[in-house]
Parts: C-alpha cells; structure tokens; sequence
C-alpha cells in the first residue's frame, strides 16, 4: 500500500481518530531505514541515496490546499500524522516541514494535534530531534529491546544500528515521546521469533521504566504482510501486556 500523493485522506485512525496523513517519502515508493517484515507499505524498493524528496514548499502547498479545503466544507480533524511509505524523519527537510505544519494547523484547525509515526533510527539527528520535541504526539517505535529479534523484525539498513543507543536517545525526551509497539511471532528466513515471551516483554518493561514515556500503544498485525508465516498476538496476550504497562504507572492503549 504505497502513496501517490504527499497528503492524503483523512482516513480514521485506530489510534489517532481522524487523520490527515503526510508522506514525505519519494512517491510511489517504500523507502526506510528499517526494513520491517510487517510493513503494509512491503519492503524497501529503492536505495536511500536515490530517494527524491517532496521539499518544504510542496508539503506547504499540498497540506495548505487539503487543509483550506477541509476547513471550507466543515469537516472535522483530529491529528495531522505524518508516516506514509516509510520513515518521515529521513526527509532533509523535516524540521522545517514541522515548523510549515505547525503554523499551517494553528491558522486552520488550531486544536488538532500534530503526530509524527517513526521508527526512531534518526534520532541521532539533532534537526529531527529538535522537530520531534515541537509536536503533539512523538510516537516511536520500539517493537523489541533485544538485538538479535530487533535484526529478524526491523531489519535495520544501517549495519551498525544499536538498539541500546536508540534506547539512550528516546530517555533523552524526558518523558515527551509515546512508545509505540507491534507484539506477534514467527519465522523469517529460517529464525524463529515471539516479542511476547515472558524474556522479551521483562526486557521491555526494564527498559520503559528508563525511557517514563507518557504513554504506550500496544497492538498486533492488522494487515497483509510482505513477509508470510507471521502470527498475531491474541487479544488476551495484548491486554496481558497492557495491564503491566499499567502497573508501571504508564498511560496505555491497547488496540485489539
């Protein structure tokens, strides 16, 4: 499922209500710094150092158009998301795009809130950084603490991506992000996995009580999947989880 253009819907959101989605991606293609096995956007399809990206004035005319015609026809928004066929944050132009948006949203639907979905590779950016702290809801990936099961799910495209130095930089928000994780097992190129074995959500855990997020999304696979054999965690699994989230004394949304 992939964009043909830089702002499309609104679409309702399990999570996020009505949500007017923006695609900062080249488009027409996935393109990530993950490479996740469960992405409905499929696997990457074109080389990083190919990409094209939309600039700053196309997302401002494109969101600017979509939101002056929203407005005009009294329709409602809740969020304006960007996520799209891949990692937004790999946009060169992304802080500037979150000033445009943020601008843009407070002239137009002023009590919308601005979320932006990523896999939280790009952290080490201080530009991104700096945008992710501007906006309503910084949701960010975290869908294992181990390295091994983070290579089979994730992928990483970097070769000397760390999940423990994602961890360091997502503490580093000060409890202004939400954690954002997708629980289900199976086998991919012959390795077994299961993100909700007792090891790997205690891990998990471990690592919210460092992170204090002010909240967490729970939730299982939803769509069709590039990769085959992946199972979905159970509702009673998901609300299992979430009811240990909850001692810890975080906001939790488990979406079934």
């Amino acid at each position: 499922m992939l964009f043909e253009k830089i702002v499309f819907g609104p679409i309702k959101s399990r999570r996020l209500g009505t949500s007017l989605g923006v695609n900062l991606l080249p488009k027409g293609n996935k393109i990530c710094t993950f490479n996740c096995i469960y992405c409905e956007c499929g696997f990457n399809s074109i080389n990083i150092k190919e990409a094209k990206y939309p600039t700053v004035e196309e997302v401002k005319f494109a969101l600017e158009s979509r939101l002056n015609e929203m407005q005009q026809n009294n329709e409602g928004l809740d969020t304006i998301t960007f996520a799209g066929d891949g990692e937004p944050t790999m946009n060169p132009f992304f802080l500037e795009i979150i000033e445009e948006t943020i601008r843009l949203r407070d002239f137009y639907f002023p009590l919308a809130k601005i979320s932006v979905l990523s896999n939280a590779t790009m952290l080490n950016n201080e530009r991104v950084f700096e945008a992710l702290k501007m906006v309503d809801n910084n949701i960010l990936k975290l869908d294992s603490v181990n390295e091994e099961t983070v290579k089979i799910i994730n992928q990483p495209t970097n070769p000397n991506f760390s999940i423990e130095k994602t961890i360091d930089t997502l503490s580093k928000f000060n409890g202004k992000l939400t954690i954002q994780t997708l629980f289900f097992s199976g086998v991919f190129n012959g390795k077994h996995f299961d993100n909700t074995t007792e090891d790997e959500v205690s891990a998990w855990l471990s690592v919210l009580k460092r992170i204090c997020p002010k909240s967490v999304q729970i939730y299982s696979l939803d769509r069709k999947t590039p990769a085959e054999g992946l199972q979905k965690a159970s509702k009673e699994k998901l609300q299992e989880i979430g009811e240990r989230v909850r001692t810890l004394g975080f906001e939790t949304i488990v979406v079934e």
